[in-house]
């Protein structure tokens, strides 16, 4: 389901905006993506640290864990303790999960922003 951003006032074109099913279903897939590739990244990053990702436009959030190359424990919620930390908006967290929107490129643009230690930074880049 998508809906639009606007406030109803029809003027021009309104943009859409994931909601925050699509946003849950997109981790899980992504979740799913990386536990298919845990075994050939866990030889290469070694990473355990909690995860929060804060949808902006939608005032959601979601939190997890990365452990041996795996998204884990995905559940509803923030974690104002998470060590790493990714706020986007669900549009965008769309488009990352789908691999269309590349992380770097993204953080680089604003698009996406990531709070953690560089080394983590690092290592989260090998993941995504």
């Amino acid at each position: 389901m998508r809906y639009g951003a606007g406030d109803g006032v029809a003027s021009g074109e309104e943009s859409m905006v994931a909601s925050v099913d699509e946003c849950r279903q997109a981790l899980r897939d992504l979740a799913d993506r990386l536990d298919r590739n845990a075994k050939s990244v866990r030889e290469r990053v070694d990473l355990d640290r909690t995860l929060a990702c804060r949808l902006t436009d939608l005032g959601a959030a979601f939190h997890g864990r990365l452990a041996d190359g795996r998204l884990v424990e995905l559940t509803d919620g923030d974690d104002p303790k998470a060590k790493i930390a990714m706020s986007t908006t669900s549009d965008d967290l769309l488009a990352l999960a789908r691999g269309e929107l590349d992380v770097t490129r993204a953080v680089a643009s604003r698009r996406v922003s990531i709070k953690a230690n560089p080394f983590d930074l690092m290592k989260l880049r090998k993941l995504l």
